[in-house]
């Protein structure tokens, strides 16, 4: 027996789309989401610091998949998604992408560092457990994540150890926060 997929559920999902259109349409009147666009979305502003930047031009072009320098709407509905339902396992393939800076498909020790040390300056520098450098938090994720010691995480390697381990899936997985706009513009509750 198949899924049963009712006719109420797609015209959902159609309405959903067609307001996010709308609301795409409205506020990115040329039908590209820009940098700039998405930098007020996620609620970082122009004066930023260089981490935040940094981060935040990461994340937007892992989601700008063809890589032409904004995103276009079916980008943008895949960045709603992944956000707001999207499945920890696709989280964690969008967050290793993230870390991935050289697009080689493995990470090294570098790589993690700079994502970790961008997270703990914007996202964590209150936390308790700062008592860590990001050296020792690099050190300890290639420990308990590396397991063939080839000095690179894979992929396999890293979605395994972030489901495993629940310090290491805090260290792993990155959160958006998008601001208040971006949940009304999107018509979705958190």
């Amino acid at each position: 027996m198949g899924q049963a997929h009712s006719e109420s559920d797609s015209e959902v999902a159609l309405s959903q789309i067609q307001d996010l259109y709308r609301r795409f349409a409205t506020e990115c009147p040329s039908g590209n989401l820009h940098l700039h666009e998405f930098r007020r979305i996620f609620g970082f502003s122009h004066t930023s610091s260089e981490e935040e930047s940094a981060y935040i031009e990461t994340v937007f072009r892992s989601f700008d998949t063809n890589g032409d320098g904004h995103l276009d709407f079916l980008e943008y509905v895949a960045a709603v998604h992944l956000i707001f339902r999207g499945k920890l396992k696709d989280k964690l393939v969008w967050s290793f992408k993230v870390f991935d800076r050289d697009g080689n498909g493995s990470l090294d020790r570098e790589e993690v560092g700079t994502i970790i040390k961008i997270i703990w300056k914007i996202k964590k520098p209150h936390e308790p457990n700062t008592s860590l450098s990001v050296a020792e938090i690099v050190d300890r994720i290639f420990t308990l994540v590396d397991k063939n010691n080839d000095c690179r995480i894979s992929l396999d390697e890293f979605i395994e150890g972030a489901e495993k381990d629940p310090w290491v899936l805090d260290q792993l997985k990155l959160d958006l926060g998008p601001c208040e706009w971006f949940v009304e513009q999107s018509g979705t509750k958190t």
